[in-house]
């Protein structure tokens, strides 16, 4: 009797055991997926995904939060709040707005709006420890940096960088305003310039070494940083290039500059968004107006780029692109065809091929929860 009753539970705990695996293998094959968009062409706000890492396609489309223009989404490091900008002038004044959202379960709740202090904010970062939101206003050319509450929400009177008295000949567009280590980081893509800024008493000022160059008129727009942050590459809306910068001691230097477009195209085209792979062995970017992703391979002992080729992204004006948490596919938001495409990722290779692809009126940002 005893030794059935001991078969009896044995046989109970292996069923629940594979019962609970078969669960946690099926929880692996799906990720979900927000996506940014400008709300002018028949958008609602922000778009929830079920992404198939099996099938590779998008499923299950849902609004997620009704917002005006959600250009670029971020999450919090531990993805209890999601931060968007609406990239609007008309926000208490001329501004935009940044609004916080409580994720519970995916679902977004709601519990925060504030002015984004500049007209059309097009970038949200937040540090590591959760303290600090900084938006980057492209019209205002300024940036502000938020300290936020225990329940993610903003606090009132955010910090105000303000690009435009860096520089008058010329006309500030602060475009990404990224947190690497303590500093913030914000490409100005009309001052051609990168900004460093060290955190002193809970104040953002600027660093020792105050600005990374690119070439006058190449317009940096975003950039990504390796593992260990040795190297940092900023791809230049305007004149369609790359630019590696290598850290020596605790300054970035300019080394060498890509072509993100083919030499034999002759149309205008305009750099967008920029990806390493998470093994930091590729490098991507978006080309609007060639309609491609561009591949690099990187030399990963002195960060150097080597062209493996160019993806065509089955749509017009890919804007923000992202490689799912696997690693084995990327996701492009064309802006202008009202479609995301997805390619799978040779992860040997580096190379893209087509996978499938979903309709979506302007998607702009993408984000894995």
């Amino acid at each position: 009797m005893k030794n059935n009753l001991w078969c009896i539970v044995f046989i109970s705990s292996v069923f629940v055991g594979l019962l609970n695996s078969c669960k946690m293998e099926e929880l692996k094959n799906e990720e979900v997926l927000f996506v940014g968009t400008y709300t002018d062409t028949g958008s609602e706000g922000i778009y929830r995904f079920k992404f198939n890492l099996e099938t590779g396609k998008l499923e299950d489309k849902t609004v997620a939060a009704s917002l005006k223009n959600p250009s670029y989404l971020t999450f919090s490091a531990d993805n209890k709040t999601m931060y968007a900008v609406g990239e609007v002038d008309d926000y208490e004044g001329d501004s935009g707005k940044v609004t916080a959202f409580k994720v519970k379960d995916t679902v977004l709740e709601k519990i925060d709006t504030k002015s984004s202090f500049g007209a059309h904010p097009c970038f949200v970062g937040v540090d590591k420890s959760g303290e600090f939101v900084a938006i980057a206003n492209y019209t205002g050319g300024t940036v502000a940096i938020y300290k936020t509450l225990e329940n993610g929400s903003l606090a009132d009177s955010p910090q105000v960088i303000d690009h435009k008295v860096l520089d008058t000949s010329k006309t500030a567009h602060a475009h990404m305003s990224s947190f690497i280590n303590d500093e913030l980081f914000v490409s100005d893509l009309g001052l051609d310039r990168i900004n460093r800024y060290s955190k002193i008493n809970g104040e953002f000022v600027p660093s020792e070494q105050k600005s990374l160059l690119v070439a006058e008129g190449a317009g940096p727009r975003h950039f990504v940083t390796s593992e260990k942050g040795e190297f940092l590459y900023a791809i230049n809306e305007l004149n369609s290039t790359i630019t590696l910068f290598q850290r020596k001691g605790e300054e970035l230097y300019a080394i060498n500059t890509y072509e993100t477009v083919a030499a034999d195209y002759k149309e205008e085209s305009y750099c967008a968004d920029i990806h390493l792979s998470s093994d930091g062995k590729f490098l991507y970017g978006s080309n609007r107006g060639e309609n491609t992703i561009v591949i690099f391979k990187i030399n990963r002992s002195n960060g150097s780029l080597e062209l493996v080729g160019r993806e065509a992204v089955m749509g017009d004006w890919p804007r923000n692109f992202t490689i799912d948490p696997s690693g084995n596919y990327v996701l492009v938001a064309n802006q202008r065809s009202n479609n995301i495409v997805v390619f799978k990722r040779d992860v040997e290779k580096g190379t893209l091929s087509f996978s499938s692809q979903v309709e979506l009126p302007s998607p702009v940002c993408l984000k894995f929860y």
